[in-house]
């Protein structure tokens, strides 16, 4: 029996790559914060780890976008890449302590511009 099946196909898509995208995050830079001072095959082995949990989900994920909720592969890339970066600011910000920076504004109308792009009937 399928838990989600009174969610919408799309919105199941998005959820998933989200779950997907802040794994990856982790895995992509958080030993930058956690494993700063040990040698880099172990934050290779580390993120390799994370890393299966973020395509348990992104793999799904495509799948059902794709043959399910009828995305195309263009859309799903490009609301993947929409999506990490609404994971990776808060994560930079929060987590790493990183600056805010206007360039994550400019960056993140460069990414509305590319979902309307992708998504409008031509």
């Amino acid at each position: 029996m399928n838990a989600f099946r009174f969610v919408p196909l799309s919105l199941q898509t998005v959820l998933l790559l989200i779950g997907s995208n802040v794994f990856m995050t982790f895995a992509w830079e958080g030993h930058l914060k956690n494993l700063s001072a040990a040698p880099w095959y172990i934050a290779v082995l580390a993120s390799w780890g994370i890393a299966l949990f973020e395509y348990a989900l992104q793999v799904p994920a495509n799948r059902i976008g794709f043959q399910q909720a009828g995305l195309s592969v263009g859309q799903l890339k490009i609301v993947q890449e929409a999506i990490t970066l609404a994971v990776f600011v808060p994560f930079a910000l929060l987590y790493l302590k990183e600056p805010f920076k206007l360039d994550y504004v400019w960056a993140a109308l460069c990414m509305v511009g590319a979902v309307y792009f992708i998504f409008r009937t031509a």
